[in-house]
Order: C-alpha cells, then sequence, then structure tokens
C-alpha cells in the first residue's frame, strides 16, 4: 500500500499538450476518489499555487493522499507532496515529501542545482542529508507530470508509441515511461469525456502483476486532466475517478 498512493498521485498529473495554449495555471484543483475493489478507501488532491524562490514567482504544486473510513482504521496515509517549477522551463527548483503510510514514514525536503546537475536531498527524520548526482532536466515526483502535461511531441504520438523521461524519486534517478495505447470515451460523473489511454510502465513483482498493470485516462482537450485510473495488484484492484475540480485553464470537454 506504500507504494500505491503516491502513484497515483504521480499518475493523476500524467498528462500532455502542447505549449500554446498551457494546459494549466495558478488555481488548479482537483480531488480524485480512490476505491479499494469495492471500499472507498481515500482521496487525492492537486492544487497550483504560486511562490516565490529568490524574489522568482514560481509554480508551487501540492499534492495530498489521505484514506478514510474504515481504510483508515486498518491502514491510516496522510501523505504530503510539494514542488517548485520554473514557470517557464519546467525545471523543479525544490520538492517536499512528508508522509506517514501505516507508520512508514519520511520527511524529506530536496533542492536541485541545474548548473552542477546535483540535487541536495535533506532528510528531517532521520537528521541527515546528502548530494546525488542527476541528469540534466531531471524531474521529481510532481514536477515530472506537470512538465508532461506541456511535452512538444503530444501532437505527434501514434498508438504503440511511448514517452519518457528522468524522475528522481526515492533518492534516485529512474525512466519513467509512457506507452500511448489510443483513445475512447469513458462515462464520468461529469458526462462522457473524450479521452487519451497510456499504459505507465512499473515494475511487476510484488505490488503489481504486470508490467503494464496500469492504465490512465487523460481528457482529450487541451487540459489534459487525468479523469479515470485503473490498477491491477498482486492482490486485488484499485480503482480512481475525477471526483470534482476547479480552476482549470481550458474548457472541459465533456458530452
Amino acid at each position: 500500500m506504500k507504494k500505491i498512493l503516491p502513484l497515483l498521485l504521480l499518475l493523476m498529473t500524467v498528462s500532455f499538450d502542447s505549449r500554446t495554449p498551457d494546459a494549466y495555471a495558478v488555481g488548479e484543483w482537483f480531488k480524485f476518489r480512490i476505491h479499494y475493489g469495492f471500499v472507498n478507501a481515500g482521496y487525492a488532491t492537486l492544487e497550483v499555487k504560486e511562490s516565490k524562490i529568490s524574489n522568482k514567482k514560481v509554480f508551487h504544486v501540492i499534492g495530498k493522499g489521505y484514506t478514510t473510513g474504515m481504510s483508515r482504521f486498518f491502514f491510516k496515509v496522510e501523505d504530503l507532496y510539494e514542488s517548485y517549477i520554473d514557470k517557464e522551463t519546467g525545471i523543479p527548483y525544490r520538492f517536499v515529501r512528508n508522509i506517514n503510510e501505516g507508520g512508514y514514514k519520511k520527511n524529506q525536503e530536496g533542492f536541485f542545482n541545474t548548473a552542477t546537475n546535483q540535487v541536495l536531498v535533506k532528510d528531517y527524520k532521520n537528521n541527515n542529508q546528502k548530494t546525488v548526482a542527476i541528469p540534466q532536466n531531471t524531474q521529481d515526483i510532481l514536477s515530472s507530470f506537470y512538465y508532461l502535461r506541456n511535452h512538444p511531441e503530444i501532437n505527434k504520438i501514434k498508438t504503440g508509441d511511448s514517452i519518457s523521461i528522468n524522475m528522481f524519486f526515492d533518492d534516485e534517478t529512474t525512466k519513467f515511461k509512457l506507452k500511448f495505447v489510443g483513445r475512447e470515451n469513458i462515462t464520468t460523473k461529469f458526462g462522457v469525456v473524450p479521452a487519451m489511454i497510456f499504459k505507465p510502465l512499473v515494475q511487476s513483482g510484488r505490488v503489481f502483476k504486470e508490467k503494464e498493470s496500469l492504465t490512465v485516462w487523460i481528457s482529450d482537450d487541451h487540459n489534459r486532466l487525468p479523469v479515470r485510473i485503473k490498477a491491477d495488484l498482486a492482490i486485488g484492484s484499485l480503482k480512481a475517478d475525477l471526483d470534482a475540480y476547479k480552476g482549470l485553464n481550458n474548457p472541459f470537454k465533456t458530452h
């Protein structure tokens, strides 16, 4: 479970668009309802605010995840992820990861240095810090997918094609890769939404059944808003649906 909710927060932002118009802006907020089988397990939210770093205005993205009801009784989750992102380049300046997942806790802050291609990770729980070398243009878990929402390659993508980026998570850089599998109209609480379908490639094993056990549906409009996520787990299945939204930068296309 401790790997699932961070991944959902991550997947909630997996979307792409051309540079004009921008897919998101300050004031965007949306919420997902998460189900484990038939049980309402919790919620996850993402919000875009504005902050300043060295007197420069930046996007401040905040992701939260938490269990509710009986799920909270059996497995309490309170996750907070933050990212401070350059408005022009989409490159992160700083990230925050403060989580409590059934007693598994992390409290970290990372500072990116694009001049040296390094990230300084401060671990407040264990009272230590370290500097890690990273490839150029590396993203953190939240900035990755806000960056991808404006990715220039989306207009050229074809069924079966993949897009990958470098992502820093759990003190190391990995390739995050998504495969485009097609389009379909899906029924939501907001109406029928034309959607693009992507399969993030994940490692099979203890949590996921197969390498392509995850599927995410993205609104096929200028917002590229995640509207549904499904995951086939080693035990059971998980589903997350868009439950509420406000402050979108573009009209939300529904039928």
